[in-house]
């Protein structure tokens, strides 16, 4: 028999949303934490998010979310989320841009964007400098559903793959301050009718 985990945050599990992925602590003999990306509910719609806990035996204690996706918005597609443990133990967060398109251009939200964070939620003081009014913790820009990640054995380097439109899916080298095009910049077409998106590639 398989007994259930409790503890586990509240969970928006329609459409595309759900508990997205479970990583555990790069110290888990020593520091049990779980940390958990999952789609939450909010003012102005749903948004990725990720908690840490404590585990014990099957319950996770002192959850306390450590990131919120910004903003939270309507519909119920393209959260990502994969969680990657950098070798210098920060956490690299995947996040979708929630079907919006445009605001993966936009520094000020998190959406189409990877993150990269401290376990306890901080920002790393060496992070890409995205510049004036940019929100913290931002890697990487111009994704579009980033649902895959892992690091490159060798290089240590964020290899991430991510849904596109038509003809469009992307493996991606996610370097830090890199823009990585969506949805300006894409070899995808508009579902059904093949149209153009963006700029070209």
């Amino acid at each position: 028999t398989v007994t259930p985990v409790t503890g586990v945050p509240a969970v928006n599990s329609s459409g595309q949303g759900g508990l997205l992925d479970v990583a555990i602590d790069p110290d888990f003999a020593t520091t049990p934490w779980v940390y958990i990306s999952f789609s939450e509910n909010g003012t102005g719609g749903s948004g990725t998010a990720v908690a840490r806990a404590q585990l014990s035996g099957t319950t996770l204690q002192n959850l306390a979310v450590i990131f919120r996706q910004s903003p939270k918005v309507s519909g119920d597609g393209h959260f990502g989320s994969r969680l990657v443990f950098r070798n210098d133990k920060t956490l690299f967060i995947t996040l979708g841009e929630r079907q919006q398109g445009s605001p993966a251009q936009d520094l000020t939200k998190t959406l189409g964007k990877v993150v990269r964070i401290n376990r306890d939620g901080s920002f790393p003081g060496d992070n890409p400098n995205m510049g004036a009014g940019a929100l913290p913790g931002i890697w990487s820009l111009g994704h579009r559903n980033p649902q895959g990640a892992t690091l490159h054995p060798a290089t240590g380097e964020l290899w991430q793959s991510e849904h596109g439109p038509q003809g469009g899916d992307e493996v991606n080298v996610t370097l830090a301050g890199k823009n990585h095009g969506w949805p300006v910049i894409t070899f995808g077409r508009n579902y059904g009718i093949g149209t153009k998106i963006g700029e070209g590639t």
